[in-house]
């Protein structure tokens, strides 16, 4: 197929690469983003909290521990992505470990908060070894999925015409501070509909929040034809709701109406998401096995080895896990699921058209994202435990708090 569908496509909104003031931004786009902004702005002044079920956050569920698993591939392809970089480029990609740039990622297309080094303006060179630092930290089913975003992003810009808004190489790449095979450090990749935030201390790797979309979910022509995502994700979670009896599909039904976003995108860090659903000690044997399953494809993004601990992390706290749906589940009607428990929040949904002009949410837009909630998204409840324990100039040490 070759032609451009006859669908309606939204008008133009502004360039991928730098920033617009959403106040010439055309409605409902223009309240749409300065809504967005504005809770950016306010999120992001306020002291990192985390996801929580109540009031404070849950304590004592992220030890610092030896995993066993080398972290020694992701140190050796950070070394060799700098290595090709300007004293610039180096000083542009580089941030403190602590640096609230971690939060300040969104996954809107147009420019807004956006930091580090788009992989555009990198040479062939550079922009290969940037993304071999998400190749190495990611399975092979988990990078492809990465990497068919941001063709899906390119074929938004053939579907659009509109390349200086889509494409597949607006995606921001930053590094937290040094590699390193003791102290904290990490990456981060930013852009439409894909963010994926790595954290690692010592052989300890966080890899959330980890959000992916893309609209559409399907190349029907163009330069990557074929190219599909959230196949799994959809048809998983379909399975699992229709695997529920009718008692149990009335407990897991959360809603009446499919969100218009998933509740914990960008700067949404510290909200407070009461557990709903149905929880995993009121399935059969079956439907615990389907659910595993479901939660195993998003846990399975992450490289060998450290997907393995982190799903041991997610099998000790089934008993605390519940499943919730909004949407029909025939073969058409969008819906909305989220999977959460103390130490996993996975949240999918279907939504209106942001390139496509249509209003209702529809199969053809997927957001996903993954939270460890309780204060680890970003690795901050590692990263507070390590000062605490070894860096006696932050105030959170026993030292500064005069307890040695």
């Amino acid at each position: 197929m070759d032609a451009i569908p006859s669908r309606k496509v939204r008008p133009a909104l502004a360039a991928a690469d730098r920033f617009t003031d959403p106040a010439h931004f055309p409605e409902p786009a223009r309240t749409s983003v300065q809504k967005a902004l504005a809770r950016a702005r306010k999120a992001l002044a306020e002291d990192f909290k985390g996801i929580s079920a109540g009031s404070t956050p849950a304590s004592d569920l992220f030890p610092i521990v030896k995993t066993g698993v080398s972290v020694q591939p992701i140190i050796d392809a950070t070394d060799a992505f700098t290595e090709l970089l300007t004293d610039a480029q180096r000083q542009t990609v580089n941030f403190d470990i602590d640096s609230n740039a971690w939060r300040s990622w969104h996954n809107m297309h147009c420019f807004l908060l956006r930091h580090g080094l788009l992989l555009r303006d990198l040479g062939e060179a550079p922009r290969e070894a940037a993304l071999n630092i998400l190749r190495a930290s990611s399975s092979a089913s988990g990078y492809e999925n990465a990497r068919d975003i941001m063709k899906l992003n390119e074929h938004a810009g053939e579907i659009t015409t509109r390349f200086d808004e889509f494409g597949e190489w607006y995606y921001w790449f930053s590094l937290f501070g040094k590699p390193s095979s003791d102290e904290p450090w990490g990456w981060q990749i930013d852009g439409h509909h894909l963010i994926v935030n790595c954290f690692i201390l010592g052989d300890q790797l966080v890899m959330t929040p980890d959000f992916r979309g893309s609209e559409p979910t399907l190349a029907q022509f163009g330069k990557y034809a074929g190219t599909q995502v959230f196949r799994e994700e959809e048809a998983l979670g379909l399975e699992l709701m229709r695997a529920l009896d009718p008692e149990q599909q009335k407990a897991a039904v959360i809603g009446t109406t499919v969100p218009r976003e998933v509740i914990t995108t960008a700067q949404v860090d510290n909200v407070e998401l009461d557990y709903g659903g149905i929880c995993y000690d009121a399935l059969t044997p079956l439907q615990r096995q389907l659910l595993r399953k479901l939660i195993e494809t998003y846990v399975g993004r992450i490289r060998p080895g450290h997907a393995g601990v982190r799903m041991a992390e997610v099998l000790r706290h089934l008993s605390a896990t519940f499943f919730g749906w909004i949407g029909g589940w025939d073969e058409s009607s969008p819906f909305y699921y989220r999977i959460h428990s103390p130490v996993i929040l996975i949240e999918f949904d279907h939504l209106p058209g942001i390139i496509w002009d249509n209003s209702q949410p529809t199969r053809d837009h997927v957001h996903t994202v993954v939270r460890t909630p309780n204060g680890n998204d970003y690795g901050r409840d590692l990263l507070r435990q390590h000062y605490q324990q070894h860096d006696h100039s932050h105030p959170h040490t026993p030292h500064r708090r005069g307890l040695i």
